[in-house]
């Protein structure tokens, strides 16, 4: 906002009362209208219902249109090639190189941009282990870009802690601002563009916050693993007994909603760190999503969207009574919900758990031929792990097709992975032996027939498969190998149907079932070519065997 009338903003007199003695005008941040420093909650709702940003739902949540980009804008995201970092990178579609002269010409644009105008500032950590936390600074164009942040990061504990806070990596989020590609070298006006050797992350021309997250995320993916860390997009909970399991999957997968147990205690929804200690939450928020929220079959994550604090990204509702609409996807199919992990009744207050029991990786599989669960060895978990397979089942990303479209994703999150996902899958390989862990496959899709034939599988029974394998009920069942995959599914689980674990006997036609298995078996060697350099041979071993296929 400029200010050429002189009003002053509801938080104006309050703005700097939380500010770091490490400044702006060390990010070349000069100039500036003003700078509201670590504001409240309540401070971040004023100030952008006061600049027209967004509205007040009932019963409490700040409501946003994201614009034009309700999704990531993965084709337009970049990282600096150069210095050290330039030998950790695995330079690929993910990682697209930029030219570091490039990036600060724009970065100076960008300065330019901001001279005269309002900026809000959040001092934060990501992760909660205090060993491995990252301080990062985001400054924001918009007020709610800064409620975003702190929704999502951790706070710094007391106000000495903030007057001292010194960033360790700056986020700059500008959506006014538009790159000129013919000049920048970007795709588009819209850029996200990583540099490791000058700690700094600068966004422009998108309103979707997801690119804040994620850019932390993607930071973390580069800075843990040179720690002997292993960075993951999984969720995490606990059990009574302090029995921590990961949940791995891409966004549709059930990834939040299966982790959300309220017979569990959960650690975090989306990206976790996996050291020495254990498991720690990287974040603080949850960013679930919101089509379609269900108060009887998600009653926790839909009572977050009726709460002051929460964050509704392109939710319809009406301006009228401010009664949400859920099942609305007029804006997008990506509603988004941001709240504080603190908001799930039973959440751990310390977002830490020990070493993971069990370690699962869903799929949704839209072929409807894989099972609905089955045990995986260590090579097999490395195998499916590079893989990523799943069905993307909304827009997470742009120009995305709403019928569920068959994608590998390797490490469950390839657009955040900076190194080589043989990197990620050799630390996750060293910590299932160090540590024991149990590994299974899990499907959420669909069975007795493919998307629009069959069905998708009732969440009842998949909480029923993993409550037995997180409680140890499928230890002493009768298994058989998988014609394809070779994993080993269990023939008995308690309260759900015999015929529900073998989904070759959903389908009339048996051989057009096999068929479609192998043609699924096919896309994965076709796929795991791409890594399988870099991989060992017992893990390239691990992968589909057509030749012998039948059913059982």
């Amino acid at each position: 906002m400029n200010d050429y009338l002189g009003i002053k903003t509801p938080a104006n007199k309050e703005a700097k009362a939380l500010k770091s003695e490490y400044g702006l005008q060390n990010h070349g941040l000069t100039n500036l209208n003003a700078e509201y420093w670590n504001l409240s909650v309540p401070s971040l709702y004023e100030e952008a219902v006061f600049r027209n940003e967004g509205r007040i739902g009932n019963m409490g949540p700040f409501v946003v249109n994201t614009g034009k980009y309700t999704a990531r804008s993965a084709n337009d995201k970049f990282v600096v090639k150069g210095g050290d970092s330039e030998k950790h990178v695995w330079w690929s579609e993910y990682n697209r190189p930029f030219n570091s002269e490039k990036f600060s010409a724009l970065y100076n644009r960008l300065q330019g941009y901001l001279e005269g105008r309002d900026v809000f500032v959040q001092d934060l950590y990501a992760g909660a282990d205090k060993n491995h936390r990252l301080p990062v600074r985001v400054v924001s164009e918009y007020a709610w870009h800064s409620l975003f942040a702190k929704t999502m990061f951790i706070e710094p504990e007391t106000h000495d802690e903030l007057r001292k806070f010194a960033p360790d990596f700056t986020i700059v989020c500008a959506p006014g601002f538009k790159a000129a590609p013919e000049i920048d070298m970007t795709q588009s006006g819209t850029f996200i563009i990583i540099n490791f050797e000058s700690r700094l992350v600068i966004i422009g021309n998108t309103g979707y916050a997801g690119e804040i997250k994620k850019a932390v995320f993607t930071v973390m993916n580069y800075l843990l693993p040179l720690e002997g860390v292993l960075s993951m997009h999984c969720s995490a909970n606990t059990g009574k007994k302090g029995d921590t399991a990961l949940f791995f999957g891409l966004s549709g997968t059930g990834k939040t909603t299966l982790s959300a147990d309220p017979s569990r205690f959960l650690i975090g929804d989306d990206q976790h760190g996996w050291s020495d200690e254990g498991i720690f939450n990287i974040e603080n928020g949850c960013y679930a999503k919101a089509i379609n929220l269900s108060e009887k079959a998600e009653p926790q994550i839909f009572a977050t969207t009726r709460r002051f604090g929460t964050v509704l990204e392109n939710v319809v509702f009406d301006p009228v009574t401010r009664q949400l609409d859920l099942d609305d996807a007029a804006l997008t199919e990506n509603t988004r919900a941001a709240y504080p992990i603190s908001y799930i009744d039973n959440a751990v207050e310390s977002k830490m758990g020990g070493h993971p029991l069990n370690i699962v990786m869903l799929t949704c599989d839209a072929s409807g031929v894989m099972p609905p669960i089955a045990r995986l060895s260590v090579e097999q978990a490395m195998y499916h792990f590079i893989s990523g397979y799943t069905a993307k089942v909304s827009a997470t990303e742009l120009d995305m097709r709403k019928e569920p479209e068959i994608t590998f994703s390797t490490c469950f999150g390839a657009p955040f992975m900076v190194h080589h996902p043989a990197v990620y899958s050799e630390l996750l390989r060293k910590k299932i032996l160090r540590y024991g862990a149990k590994c299974w496959l899990v499907n959420t899709g669909w069975t007795g027939g493919p998307y629009g034939i069959g069905k998708r599988i009732s969440i009842k029974y998949t909480r029923a498969l993993l409550n037995a394998a997180l409680e140890g009920g499928l230890d002493n069942v009768k298994y058989v190998k998988d014609p394809v995959f070779g994993y080993d599914v269990p023939t008995k689980c308690a309260g759900v149907p015999d015929e529900v674990l073998n989904p070759a006997s959903s389908w009339s036609d048996k051989k057009l079932y096999m068929s479609k298995y192998q043609q699924l078996g096919s896309l994965f060697i076709e796929n795991f070519k791409k890594f399988q350099a870099k991989c060992p041979p017992e893990v390239r071993a691990a992968g589909p065997k057509l030749a012998k296929a039948g059913v059982r």
